[in-house]
């Protein structure tokens, strides 16, 4: 029998207490909708996510052709070190550098009709001879250190074996769901990378 006050008899003493708080949640969106240019284009969206806090949700939506490596990747970098829930969602086509951007995202959207693709880099060099190959050399390690980073499990070794020595590889929407569909069953065996394929949707949104 509940205790009452004892100053009504009549009045139930609650046996809980009870608190609330109230929040609010932002719903930021950009949209990558043409070929990645210079990192100073981008500061809006590199300043969102470094101050996001953990009720924010950003979205992402890529359509784009690729573009500028060192763009993308402090794009990545941001994306990673966000405490918002960054959402991607790929609307038509994310080639080159925008499938990274794509894979960085904590939950991937992919709609009926899309592609990525993956392949090497390209740049132009300048200086002499031992520079060119020097920085030849430097580049190919990095990008290949990127590439393992960001785009496993999604693609696997052997696949990207194939991109380091030159091969592109296209994919659907049918192949990339069905790729994020197996990151998702096999999600407590990989690292947690802010839980980033742990939250993957293989569905369109």
């Amino acid at each position: 029998m509940p205790r009452t006050d004892p100053d009504d008899d009549d009045k139930p003493v609650p046996l809980y207490r009870q608190y609330e708080t109230q929040g609010t949640v932002r719903q930021i969106s950009f949209y990558l909708s043409e070929e990645i240019g210079a990192a100073i284009h981008y500061t809006d969206l590199l300043y969102t996510l470094r101050t996001a806090s953990g009720n924010d949700i950003v979205y992402l939506h890529l359509n784009t052709p690729g573009g500028n490596f060192d763009a993308g990747l402090q794009i990545i970098n941001n994306i990673r070190a966000s405490e918002a829930h960054v959402v991607t969602i790929l609307e038509a086509r994310a080639y080159s550098m925008g499938a990274l951007i794509f894979l960085a995202g904590d939950e991937l959207v992919v709609h009926d009709t899309c592609q990525l693709m993956f392949h090497n880099y390209s740049s132009a060099l300048i200086g002499k001879g031992n520079e060119q190959q020097a920085q030849v050399m430097a580049s190919g390690k990095w990008f290949e250190k990127v590439m393992r980073h960001v785009c496993r499990p999604f693609l696997t070794d052997e696949e990207l074996d194939r991109i380091l020595k030159g091969e592109d590889i296209w994919l659907d929407s049918d192949n990339i769901r069905r790729r994020l569909g197996n990151i998702q069953k096999g999600a407590p065996a990989i690292a947690p990378r802010k839980a980033a394929h742990a939250k993957t949707k293989p569905n369109a949104g």
